[in-house]
């Protein structure tokens, strides 16, 4: 959930550095990955040219974040094995998020960039230590399209930000070995297929990933911020064809796409999301409040409606607001079903 914010549209200049990140060791993919399992069947390609990721391995390590599930729901079916280069399972993702432009929208805005830096190096060794199997990357999830309340000149009550504040914060990054960059659309009353394009130039970019909100896809055209928001199973598979498409054209390991919810209706049609060895879906529970009621949140919308991987969103000040005034610990989310591959401060 976020604030709506009007911002200014000048900044200064800064050039694009990237920071390539590590590749796994993998193998191809064999046609004994057909039999892997008699509960758990994974998608087989056709291309046998194209490498992709150990099966096994890839197995196991989806069975483990499945933690114990009984329901059949976790891991997900007939899921495609990620190209080379893929970054989940193997690792977990700790991210600040923010708009330098604002401090009411998230840490990676409200501390000056060393200073915010300093305090997600705490967060990531917090849960490196809490889960020693899987190696934790640093990332700034940066809200590179913002809804706003009033309509604008176009009518779409979006704000895209300045190319050179995005070049800002591929600067910051690049200040962290193998820190991804996520860039969020909140797409208000215009559309992914409007938004995404002009991103291409940095989703091209080895290490920048997207995130989209249906919180603020506003389908009946109403003013952002007044009810909540809507995706469609179609909105999600575009914006999974864009980035396949990119990690085609430039020769890239898959992309990471996140998808944020946290009731039913933000997120409609899920079944009919299409899985692909060039994409990596994250379903990240972006609710605010208590303990209790967070985890009952990704139990809801979560856990009950699987699609790949999962995220989960910690509010620095959100979830202080009522008793018992607490942030879950990596050690309580990492009991969750499914254990959540993403996590998030705001």
């Amino acid at each position: 959930m976020m604030y709506l914010f009007s911002f200014p549209k000048t900044g200064l200049i800064f050039l694009v550095l990237s920071a390539l990140i590590s590749m796994l060791s993998c193998a191809p993919l064999t046609e004994a990955s057909n039999t892997l399992s008699t509960t758990q069947k994974l998608e087989v390609a056709t291309d046998t040219a194209t490498i992709y990721v150990d099966s096994s391995i890839y197995l196991n390590k989806v069975r483990y974040l499945a933690n114990g599930d009984t329901t059949g729901k976790w891991p997900v079916k007939k899921q495609p094995l990620p190209l080379k280069g893929a970054l989940l399972p193997y690792h977990r993702i700790v991210a600040f998020y923010g708009n330098l432009y604002s401090k009411r929208m998230g840490i990676l805005g409200e501390l000056p960039p060393k200073e915010m830096l300093i305090r997600l190096d705490k967060e990531v060794k917090r849960w490196q230590e809490a889960d020693t199997a899987s190696p934790v990357i640093p990332a700034l999830h940066y809200i590179a399209v913002t809804a706003q309340g009033e309509p604008g000149r176009d009518g779409r009550h979006r704000l895209r930000m300045p190319d050179q504040q995005i070049d800002s914060i591929l600067r910051i990054a690049e200040k962290r070995p193998h820190m991804l960059v996520f860039l969020d659309i909140q797409v208000a009353l215009s559309t992914l297929e409007q938004e995404l394009p002009r991103l291409e130039k940095y989703l091209k970019l080895p290490h920048v990933h997207l995130g989209i909100d249906p919180e603020f896809s506003m389908k009946d055209a109403s003013r952002p911020g007044s009810r909540i928001g809507t995706f469609y199973a179609r909105d999600v598979n575009y914006a999974a064809d864009f980035l396949s498409t990119l990690v085609s054209k430039y020769h890239l390991p898959p992309k990471l796409l996140i998808v944020h919810r946290f009731t039913k209706n933000m997120l409609q049609n899920y079944q009919d999301i299409h899985l692909k060895h060039t994409v990596q879906f994250i379903i990240d529970m972006d609710g605010w409040g208590t303990p209790a009621l967070k985890r009952a949140t990704y139990k809801q919308f979560i856990f009950r409606e699987p699609v790949q991987f999962t995220g989960f969103k910690l509010f620095y000040k959100n979830d202080m607001k009522q008793a018992p005034k607490r942030l879950l610990t990596p050690s309580e989310i990492l009991k969750l079903t499914p254990i959540p591959s993403y996590i998030q401060y705001q």
